[in-house]
C-alpha cells in the first residue's frame, strides 16, 4: 500500500511554547498524538532560542533544510546543525536549548520510539539510490523532483513538497529506489521496521 501526500495533506500545529510551528507530514498510527506514536515525521519552522521539548524513549534525526543553523546543549558536548541535508542523531531522553545560528530556521525531524520501532533517514542527490526494504518506507522531496521505483509498480513522480509513503503490512516489503531527476534535487528517505508486538 501506498500513499502519495501534498502540502494540503500535512497537518500543522503551534509548539506548545510558542516558539516555533511544527508540520506533521505522516506518522505511525496515522491518529497518533505526540504521546502515542511508534514513528513520525515532521517539519519544524524554529523563530527564537528556546528549549527542544523532551521526548523520553524517542530517538531524533534532524536535518536543517533553510537557515543558517542551531545549536543544541544541554548534555555533553554541544551539538552544532550547520550543514544543509546532513542528518544529525539524538537522544529525545532530555530537554535540549536550542540557539538558533542567525535567524530562524526550518529543519526535517524523524522521530522513533526505540522500544517499539528501528529506522534510519538516508538523504539521496546527485545519484540515485536504493532505500532497504522494510516495513514503512517514507521519501521526502526536499528540493526539486524525484523519482520512486518499486517492483511491479509504475513508476511514480514526486515534486517538491510531497511525500510517498509505503506501507507492506500484508506483503514482503520490497526496495525502494529514488532518482533525483535535477542536479539539485535532495530527497530525504526513511525506513522504518516495527520490533516485537509494535503493530
Amino acid at each position: 500500500m501506498h500513499r502519495v501526500l501534498t502540502p494540503a495533506d500535512y497537518r500543522h500545529a503551534t509548539w506548545k511554547n510558542g516558539g516555533g510551528r511544527t508540520t506533521e507530514i505522516a506518522a505511525y498510527p496515522s491518529d497518533a498524538g505526540l504521546e502515542r506514536f511508534v514513528w513520525r515525521a515532521s517539519m519544524a519552522d524554529i523563530q527564537r532560542n528556546g528549549p527542544f521539548s523532551a521526548f523520553p524513549g524517542v530517538d531524533r534525526t534532524l536535518v536543517l533544510l533553510q537557515g543558517a543553523g542551531l545549536v543544541l546543549t544541554g548534555v555533553g558536548e554541544p551539538l552544532e546543525v550547520r550543514a544543509h541535508y546532513e542528518p544529525v542523531n539524538f537522544s529525545g531522553d532530555v530537554s535540549l536549548e536550542c540557539t538558533l545560528t542567525e535567524g530562524p530556521v526550518r529543519d526535517f525531524n524523524l522521530m522513533i520510539r526505540r522500544t517499539q520501532a528501528r529506522g534510519e533517514l538516508v538523504v539521496v542527490s546527485g545519484s540515485a539510490e536504493a532505500i532497504a526494504p522494510a516495513r514503512f518506507q517514507l521519501c521526502y522531496s526536499a528540493v526539486g523532483v524525484c523519482e520512486c521505483l518499486r517492483a511491479g509498480h509504475v513508476p511514480l513522480t514526486l515534486p517538491e513538497g510531497n511525500a510517498l509513503v509505503v506501507e507492506s503490512a500484508d506483503t514482503v516489503p520490497s526496495a525502494l529506489h529514488v532518482n533525483p531527476l535535477s542536479s539539485d534535487a535532495v530527497a530525504l528517505v526513511a525506513a522504518i521496521d516495527l520490533i516485537g508486538g509494535a503493530g
